[in-house]
Order: structure tokens, then sequence, then C-alpha cells
């Protein structure tokens, strides 16, 4: 392990708002839950950037040298309509709509899901569970915490009992609320509702007879609420108390909150010891949404099929653009900002080809350790990505002027550097050099030659027509030309 740069983590905490060291329970393993989808619709940005951020947490803490069980769920059952523990399941509810079964329409967005994240190129996670897998997992939670008294059961569901619970511990305590804050702002119950108090909540839902997804359970037939999945999960692979657990910014005053209550109630102990949470996306300083017309899903972003979007952008474009806003900070999406980050991303990609042609001196004019040092500060501070992004940018520069004659570098210099610049873009960032992903098939790279070859054979007989004809169709088709003493380069 890098020790010396893994002791200097810090880490914003949400349960007690303040930047922590991060010290892991059981070093050098990590133990790291993020909420993961619920697959009854195609994923949308917001939840492309809560994983493409704990994917940037997780390639940081496994460079640092930490062993990371990164668990990742599936919400796959239990996900009622409304936010009070009513109305359709969305799973039946879209199986319905589309006339399948309600597993085929999860694993279509399942799929979709997968595929979405592995065109931002993020890690797959150690352990991917679903909810409809830990059934008895969640049965047998619930039945320890209606053992400990802190739930009730009524006509086949089972509900945590809340104030009872606050007796004894801080429910709001993920989001500093007290419960008499908390209480005013829920409705009333009517005549109707099972529950004793406002904000209690489902841990087992009594099936109705046309309910397609119900399990068997001690009181009845029935699905888990929405909440006891992943207390159950985050319990059976990480233990009852673990590192890291993040998700959206969203997630903090319901499902978090319930999460705590729900496993400290079972487990008589803190679940988490580091809260981590993203924050919201905007669109032109507008909170983005489906209901305002100003959300688009990643495939639109990539196409540019939207009303809002000039064009289509790339997912490394997005991903770079991502990551030049911290986690925690507000991030808006403009046709501006996607186009200045689009460049910012290029001019990064081309810096590392500069690098390939750097002559070496004898000495150094410019000090690479203490720009290496930066970058791990500005990672350490929280994973403080905008940091990082100027400092390599620092290193852009370096290279640059190193390539004019205007800085010079040692040959050992020069190999740090490019230990900089391809660890921090490539294996921390987790961006992809897309101006040259097709090099790699030997088919495009052979017809890109012959076609550079045609075009120089008609500069050697001044055919300056042919010449431009081939330059300006490669420029339509997304290929720029670029005449070097080299030789030809090509970028897509």
């Amino acid at each position: 392990m890098n020790t010396d740069k893994a002791n200097n983590l810090v880490i914003y905490n949400t349960l007690n708002r303040k930047k922590e060291a991060f010290e892991p329970l059981h070093p050098p393993l990590v133990g790291m839950y993020v909420c993961g989808p619920t697959v009854y619709s195609d994923i949308h940005l917001g939840n492309c950037r809560t994983f493409i951020s704990f994917d940037l947490i997780y390639r940081y803490l496994l460079h640092l040298g930490y062993k990371v069980r990164y668990v990742r769920n599936i919400t796959d059952a239990g996900h009622l309509e409304g936010d009070r523990d009513e109305g359709e399941d969305k799973f039946a509810k879209k199986a319905k709509l589309e006339q399948l079964e309600p597993m085929e329409i999860v694993q279509k967005y399942t799929l979709g899901f997968h595929e979405v994240l592995a065109l931002f190129n993020t890690l797959p996670p150690s352990i991917e569970p679903t909810a409809t897998g830990h059934i008895l997992e969640q049965i047998e939670m619930i039945k320890k915490i209606l053992d400990a008294g802190y739930a009730y059961e009524v006509s086949g569901s089972v509900y945590f009992d809340v104030e009872k619970y606050s007796r004894e511990h801080d429910y709001g305590t993920l989001t500093n609320r007290k419960l008499e804050d908390m209480m005013e702002g829920t409705r009333e119950l009517d005549g109707q509702d099972e529950k004793r108090g406002r904000l209690d909540f489902a841990l087992w839902i009594k099936a109705k007879s046309e309910t397609l997804m119900q399990w068997p359970s001690p009181w009845g037939w029935g699905f888990p609420g929405w909440h006891i999945e992943c207390s159950a999960m985050s319990t059976k692979y990480l233990g009852t108390t673990f590192d890291i657990h993040g998700g959206g910014m969203d997630l903090q005053a319901t499902h978090h909150t319930n999460e705590i209550a729900q496993s400290q109630a079972c487990n008589h102990t803190a679940p988490v010891k580091y809260w981590v949470h993203t924050n919201m996306l905007t669109v032109n300083g507008a909170r983005m949404s489906k209901s305002a017309g100003n959300g688009f899903l990643p495939k639109e972003l990539f196409t540019g099929n939207h009303p809002l979007l000039e064009r289509g952008y790339t997912p490394m474009t997005v991903r770079f653009f991502m990551a030049q806003s911290h986690y925690r900070s507000t991030l808006d999406f403009s046709n501006d900002a996607l186009q200045a980050a689009e460049k910012g991303y290029k001019k990064l990609m081309e810096s590392l080809s500069a690098l390939e042609k750097i002559t070496t001196s004898d000495s150094s004019s410019v000090n690479i350790n203490e720009l290496e040092q930066r970058c791990y500060a500005a990672m350490n501070d929280d994973f403080n990505s905008p940091m990082l992004i100027a400092h390599l940018f620092e290193g852009v520069r370096i290279i640059n002027s190193a390539l004019d004659k205007k800085e010079t570098l040692t040959a050992a210099d020069l190999g740090t550097l490019k230990k900089i610049m391809h660890t921090f873009i490539f294996e921390v960032l987790g961006l992809v050099d897309e101006t040259r992903q097709t090099a790699g098939s030997e088919v495009i790279e052979g017809l890109m030659r012959l076609i550079i070859d045609i075009r120089q054979s008609a500069r050697n007989n001044r055919d300056w027509a042919t010449s431009d004809k081939i330059r300006d169709a490669l420029k339509e088709a997304g290929i720029t030309l670029k005449d070097t003493k080299e030789g030809v380069e090509w970028r897509l």
C-alpha cells in the first residue's frame, strides 16, 4: 500500500457534516456500499453522476493500495409509486404496460444500465446483489427488528415504529433534523392507514391477490419495503458496521435515514462509519427533472437528440465534464459547458502524444515531484477531482513548454511526468483516449494509412483539389488530419 498517501486521505462525512481522516475498520480492506439503480426504466443522468463519482472514489482507493469490497445493489422489487408505502409496484406497472413478466423488465433495464456504465468506463462492483435474490435475509432482519420491539405487524404488513425508536436514538442524525420538524412536514394519517405514526415505514407489505411479485413470509404472502433491502444486503456482504455508504443526496432524508434506523434496531450498532453523498444535476441553472422537460437520458446526450442539446457529446467528454465539478457540488449542464469540457478533454489527450516527442536534458527547469505531490494532495482532500484536473493542466503546460524547448526535463523527470499523467488521467479519473480508440483496429488503421498515402500522392503531383477534397471529406466525418515534421497524424 502507498502508506504515506493513504494516511493523508480526508473524506467529508455527511453524518457529522465535516471532513474526517479516513481510517478503515479493517485495513487494508475497505467495505463500500452504494445504492444502485431501480431497474424499471432507463438510467437517468443523475444516476450516472452518482455512479461515476463513486467509480472515481473506488479507483483512487484501489490506486492507494486498499482492497475494496464494492457492493452496489440492484433494486428489482418493493419500490412503490408513492412515498408512503402506497400505490402500485413500479415493476409490475411497467410489466403490465409492456405486457411482459416483471423479471423481463428487470433483465432489460439491468442490461441497459450496465451498457451505459460501460460506455462511461466505470469499473464493475465486487458484488452486485439484487433485492429479489435476498428475500430470506430481509425476512430474517425484519424478525429481529420485531423481536427488539421496534416494529409491529398489522394484517400481514410490518411497519417500523419511528417514534419508539426515537425515544432511544436520534432518528434524524443524518440530516440533522429533529423528529418534531420531520413530523410537521408529513401529512396526518387518515382512518384507513394501518400505521401508528406518521413517519412509520413498511418493512414488509401484504400482497394483494393480483400482485405479480410476492413471496411467503411469517406474516403471509407479500413483498419487502424498499428500505430494508439495502440494510439486509450491506449487512450480509460487509458486516454490521462497514466503512463507506454512498448514494445521491436525494436519498438522505428518507432512504438512508430509514436504513440507519432499521440497521441500528436490528444489529444494535451504527451501520456505517462514513456517509458520502453526491449532489444534484441542473440544466442551465434549473433542477433537472422529467416534469420540467429538461431531463435527458445518456443516449440522448450522446446522440444530441434532445431539444436542449445543440449536438451530441461523447461518453468521455461527459465523464471529464463531470469530473470538473466536485461530487458534492451542484453540476450544471449546458451546451457551452459541455463544449468547453470537450476542448479541455482533447487538449489533455493531445498532451499524452506530445509527451513522447520531448527531448530530455541534463537538468530540469521544473519541479516534477512537486506536481505529483499536488495531484495526490487534491485527491486526498475528499477526492477533489477539479483541483486534480487543474494540476494535470499544469502538467500539460510543462509538456508544451518542454516540446518548444522553453523548459527542460531530465530523463528521470520525464519518466515521472509520464507516470503522473497516465496514472491520474487513466487509472484515477478513468478516462479513455477516444481520439485514438479506433487506432487499435487494424482495418481502420490500414484504411487511414491508405487514404493519407493517396492524399500525399495528390499533393506530390500538385493535385490540390483532390488533396483538399480528401481533407474536407474526412473532416466532415469527424477525422482531423494534421501535417507535422514527422508525417501526417489523424485524430477522431
